[in-house]
């Protein structure tokens, strides 16, 4: 009937009468109620009682009434895709075709409050890795140039990590019409840990070769042809055992079934494949990408001299 405020602490305050549980629904018109004035009246007289279907808890929130539908999606769908149905198929269709008021509201909640603030969340950590990448490559370096070379290979890893989800899911698909039950991955938040995860390591693989090159050109006086090459030549075996080392690492998560797989098999997935992904686009786009720069870099200094 009220609410009472107690420093920071809500108490609910409930009204009960004398009979308790043992009020029969046909005595409920004759129990006598006092009014303000001394007299006293049959409930009748000052309320109309209807028998209805109800909650057997009454909420409110911010003194509105309030009733909470829970929803559970199957296995097989994501939760922002079932967040999407809901939205969309339930809430939207029943307020178009008129079937809720528009004095009621609702809303969304729950996982799906969980699940906007850790897309939120991952879209700033993906900003902040960037350009923590970006200033620890500028550092290693000195150079503003070589870490954006460096960090063309990140869109092409996170690339090869979104292939290999949804290679994944097509095995899942033929594996499914051979009649062997099969696995298959969503690209949910847990699983988009992965390219956080990826944009660390897919540099690796390039700051060899892109150090290396240049050390060739400055030290050894290479042209920028011999010193790619040179590098790529120098670097294949450190390149191939770090790739063939984390691949076989992430192998048993990846395609051995257990308990407890499941959750963290996209994270493998995505991961596995940037790194192959990055180490093939280390050996081939970037030494190409590396040519150039170095040319442009040296016809710089070249003009720099002739104008000194």
């Amino acid at each position: 009937v009220d609410e009472f405020f107690l420093d920071d602490d809500k108490i609910d305050i409930y009204l009960y009468s004398q009979s308790g549980s043992n009020a029969s629904l046909d005595s409920l018109n004759q129990m006598s109620v006092y009014t303000p004035i001394g007299a006293i009246v049959p409930l009748s007289s000052i309320a109309n009682i209807v028998e209805t279907v109800d909650t057997n808890r009454i909420r409110r929130l911010d003194g509105k009434r309030t009733v909470t539908l829970n929803i559970i999606p199957p296995e097989n769908i994501a939760l922002e895709t079932g967040v999407e149905i809901v939205r969309n198929e339930i809430v939207n269709y029943l307020r178009e075709a008129g079937e809720i008021p528009s004095n009621i509201t609702m809303n969304i909640s729950g996982a799906s409050d969980a699940l906007q603030a850790t897309r939120q969340a991952l879209t700033t950590n993906y900003f902040v890795a960037v350009i923590i990448i970006y200033l620890l490559l500028v550092a290693i370096f000195t150079h503003w140039g070589y870490p954006i070379l460096i960090m063309t290979t990140i869109p092409l890893g996170v690339a090869g990590g979104i292939f290999g989800l949804w290679a994944f899911n097509l095995m899942g698909d033929l594996f499914t019409l051979l009649g062997i039950q099969a696995t298959y991955l969503s690209f949910d938040m847990i699983a988009m840990l992965g390219f956080l995860i990826l944009m660390g390591t897919v540099v690796n693989n390039p700051i060899l070769i892109v150090h290396q090159a240049m050390t060739n050109v400055r030290n050894l006086k290479m042209d920028a042809i011999q010193a790619v090459r040179n590098a790529v030549e120098l670097r294949l075996r450190p390149i191939a055992m770090s790739t063939l080392t984390t691949v076989c690492g992430l192998a048993p998560l990846v395609f051995i079934p257990g308990e407890g797989t499941e959750l963290y098999r996209g994270v493998g997935v995505i991961v596995m494949f940037g790194l192959l992904g990055t180490a093939v686009v280390a050996l081939t786009f970037l030494p190409a990408l590396t040519i150039i720069a170095l040319k442009l870099t040296h016809a710089d200094n070249q003009s720099n001299s002739s104008n000194q």
